[in-house]
């Protein structure tokens, strides 16, 4: 067996809920309202309705965002983690780091144009991603790199306070 080669891969939680003190909780709260927001327009639009809370939550969420499956493996010296977004743009996908989490968040346009000999309809949406990763180490927040490809977005995160061994010597007893 290799010291320092061995690896563990894990899928981080679907959900997790972020609370007051949590590094990214403005940012969830930002993207919790936006859904809010649109559950409420289309609470109305029902004409205000009382009894379909859940399937205009689910509705306004299905419109607003995407999910990012994630996958985490970790290293005695890291963690790498692969998450997916596919059409996204290295442009549109912004990567938070704090000491024990990563935070993916992504917006992008979409435009749908059909064309009749009488009409022109134009729709526009907007698809977003959020995903906060808790992660079981601390790592360095100032060693990251982020790479986005062919769908797949890979960061590679270095662990901190890797202990090393050091030698304890003896000291004379003086009278």
């Amino acid at each position: 067996m290799k010291v320092g080669t061995e690896s563990k891969r894990f899928l981080a939680p679907e959900t997790r809920t972020l609370n007051t003190g949590d590094a990214f909780f403005e940012l969830s709260q930002e993207f919790n309202d936006l859904i809010a927001r649109r559950a409420y327009e289309l609470f109305e639009l029902r004409g205000s309705v009382h009894g379909h809370d859940r399937e205009d939550w689910l509705q306004a969420l299905s419109e607003i965002s995407r999910d990012v499956p994630v996958e985490i493996t970790e290293t005695p010296t890291g963690f790498t983690i692969r998450a997916d977004v596919p059409g996204f743009s290295e442009k549109e996908i912004e990567v938070r780091v704090a000491p024990r989490s990563v935070c993916i968040t992504g917006k992008r346009e979409e435009t749908l144009e059909q064309n009749n000999e009488e009409t022109v309809n134009v729709e526009r949406s907007s698809r977003q991603i959020f995903r906060a990763v808790e992660l079981p180490s601390e790592i360095d927040p100032r060693q990251v790199n982020a790479t986005v490809g062919d769908g797949l977005l890979e960061i590679n995160l270095l662990k901190v306070g890797l202990g090393k061994k050091i030698s304890v010597g003896a000291q004379a007893a003086s009278a």
